[in-house]
């Protein structure tokens, strides 16, 4: 049987690789939120940072199996070491801003978030270290959250979307935090919607017609259509054949994902068919594109060339 050739190394104009910087609050989510994109990127050449913001000091430990008083007293160093697993399934660099998990306020009169959280440190000082790793990465694209909520209004998920939208101007300021390193502008930045109705509904018909028991239907009995957020989405990645390995990262992170558990309810094979890409919006380009767009990159390449000629 003949080896499967490997795609062509992504590079731009000046033959550097394309570098890739994901944004994300916590621990599991570089894995919950487009990392079929991310592994399908790296497979191609693709050099991929995650910033990971908090770690997740103060998150739930959603699998029951590992609902233990050991594991919740060092939880800090069991989801760092989770996070080190996923970091080796995705094939991706890593790197911790340092903030303190803000925790998930709940009920009709939830306390106030703790002092040292990150939902509640000053903008400029959460902005400084990654402004530090785009002028050190020099990440051609950013993802990130949107701005309405952060994903699933997490005060930290919020936080991760103004930090990232702040640094993506300030890294290329050479006068905002001179001492940071040289100036860098990434081209473009993405926001993540990975979790859209369009593609819940499609991956339920397609469990119902299997008759196979869907993990989305009564979940989808109260989440309205709304066509404003559906336009949002500009580029879909094609990626299913990359859906083994976010399955392998989500699963790294033992703490938070149940193998049991709906999110694997629906077999990978439905995924496929049913499902193929993970979805994205352009919220920022300095690069002229076509939208729709299938690719993260669209636009890079053409731009680099236009300066190589100028």
């Amino acid at each position: 049987m003949a080896a499967m050739s490997r795609p062509a190394l992504r590079v731009d104009a000046e033959g550097d690789r394309l570098r890739l910087l994901h944004v994300h609050a916590h621990p599991d989510d570089e894995s919950s939120r487009g990392s079929a994109t991310t592994a399908k990127y790296v497979s191609e050449g693709v050099d991929v940072v995650v910033a990971t913001c908090t770690g997740g000091e103060r998150g739930s430990i959603l699998n029951p199996a590992m609902d233990r008083p050991d594991i919740l007293a060092n939880i800090a160093d069991i989801r760092r070491q989770e996070m080190d697993r996923a970091r080796e399934v995705l094939g991706i660099k890593q790197v911790w801003l340092g903030f303190v998990d803000s925790g998930l306020p709940e009920g009709d009169d939830p306390l106030p978030l703790p002092e040292d959280c990150f939902a509640r440190t000053d903008l400029a000082v959460a902005v400084a270290p990654l402004v530090k790793v785009i002028r050190s990465f020099r990440p051609h694209v950013m993802t990130t959250y949107n701005e309405t909520d952060g994903g699933y209004r997490h005060p930290d998920h919020v936080m991760c979307h103004r930090i990232s939208v702040a640094a993506f101007d300030a890294a290329a300021d050479p006068d905002a935090y001179p001492d940071l390193g040289p100036a860098w502008q990434p081209l473009k930045l993405y926001y993540s919607y990975t979790f859209n109705r369009e593609r819940t509904v499609a991956l339920d018909r397609a469990m119902v017609l299997r008759g196979l028991e869907s993990p989305y239907t009564e979940r989808l009995r109260d989440w309205p259509e709304d066509p404003q957020h559906a336009a949002r989405i500009t580029t879909r990645i094609a990626c299913a054949d990359y859906f083994h390995v976010r399955d392998r990262a989500l699963l790294a992170h033992a703490t938070q994902i149940d193998p049991d558990g709906p999110w694997f309810a629906v077999p990978l094979e439905v995924h496929r068919s049913a499902w193929p890409t993970e979805e994205w919006q352009l919220a920022r380009t300095l690069v002229a594109t076509s939208l729709p767009e299938d690719d993260l990159f669209a636009g890079i390449a053409e731009a680099a060339a236009s300066r190589v000629s100028a």
